[in-house]
This record gives structure tokens, C-alpha cells and sequence, in this order.
């Protein structure tokens, strides 16, 4: 039987590490080059979608063709940096925790959500949440982005402390991404 073939588009490499390490048994790529896509809808299944489309127009016929996008939201900032995440600053971290300087709601969620288009034009959509909080100083030296001061729900460390086995199993895009391994696998 062929492997699943997925081409992403995406220029995060550690996003990539990750996708291939949540889709086993699929063969994960990125594109060639450092064309992509301009990152201008509304909501994170737009951008993903955007992603998506742009990797459909370049993948092999055969291949499915995914677009991930994700952010952090902090209730105590009106759910920003959310879709804004990658954006907000050259320093997210530092101005996440600059805004929420004596905010008393420190309460977040990293989202998710990944649209792959198969090579018949079918569009899947996966989502996935983890709840936390905002905590600093930064701590743990595992994860990227605002993994250093997001502490999920019911745990203490932070998920730059609790490591890449933990994220595997838990993170947002752990969630949405084995709501799409079972597409996947079944196609």
C-alpha cells in the first residue's frame, strides 16, 4: 500500500516536525522555495485554508495538500495576539507579558486548525484547543512561540517544560492533527 502523501505549506520548520511526528504512517512534506502565501483572512480556518489552497496549486497530483494555522489567545488581552500571533511583535513573548502586566485574568488558549484538500478537490477541516494560562517569567527551554509561558490546564510546568512527548500527546495541534490522521489513514 502508498504511503499518504501530504505536502504543507508552511516555512515554520518546527510546525513541519511536528506534523510529521503527529501524522505517522503519512509522508509529510514541505514546499520547495520561499514562495507563500499572503496570510490575510479573518479567522484561523481562512489562513489555513488560504495555505491549503496555495500548496494545492503546487503539490503533485496525488498528494494532499495542507494549510495549519494556530495561535495563542489571552483573555485578559481580548483573545489577542490570536490569529496575530506569528505577527504580534519580533518579541511575542515579551510584549504578551508587557500587556498583561497586572492583568488579573491571565486565562488562554492555544487553537488550531488545519484544512488539507485531497487530490479529488474534498476540503477537511480539524480543529483543536488547549486551555492554560499566561505565566513569566518564561521557563523550559522545549517547544517554540509561546510555549515558554503557556501552562495548560490541570499542570504546573509550562509546555517548553513538559517537552516534546507531552506536546505529541496534548497540544492544540496534536488534537487537530489526529482528527485528520483518521481522514488520512482512511483515504
Amino acid at each position: 500500500m502508498t504511503p499518504v502523501r501530504v505536502v504543507v505549506a508552511t516555512a515554520n520548520s518546527h510546525k513541519l516536525d511536528e506534523l510529521r511526528d503527529l501524522l505517522l504512517g503519512v509522508e509529510v512534506s514541505g514546499l520547495d522555495g520561499d514562495d507563500r502565501p499572503r496570510e490575510d483572512g479573518a479567522t484561523y480556518e481562512a489562513n489555513a485554508r488560504i495555505k491549503a489552497r496555495f500548496a494545492r496549486a503546487l503539490a503533485s497530483p496525488e498528494a494532499w495538500a495542507l494549510g495549519e494555522d494556530s495561535g495563542l489567545e489571552a483573555d485578559g488581552l481580548d483573545g489577542r495576539p490570536g490569529i496575530n500571533s506569528a505577527r504580534w511583535a519580533d518579541d511575542g513573548i515579551a510584549r504578551l507579558l508587557t500587556e498583561l502586566d497586572g492583568v488579573v485574568d491571565r486565562g488562554a488558549r492555544y487553537r488550531c486548525t488545519i484544512v488539507a484538500i485531497a487530490p479529488d478537490g474534498r476540503e477537511v477541516v480539524a480543529k483543536g484547543t488547549l486551555q492554560g494560562r499566561v505565566e513569566g517569567p518564561p521557563r523550559g527551554d522545549g517547544g517554540f512561540g509561546y510555549d515558554p509561558v503557556f501552562v495548560p490546564l490541570g499542570e504546573s510546568r509550562t509546555v517548553a517544560e513538559l517537552g516534546a512527548a507531552w506536546k505529541r500527546e496534548h497540544s492544540h495541534r496534536a488534537r487537530a492533527a489526529r482528527e485528520l490522521a483518521l481522514v488520512l489513514r482512511a483515504s
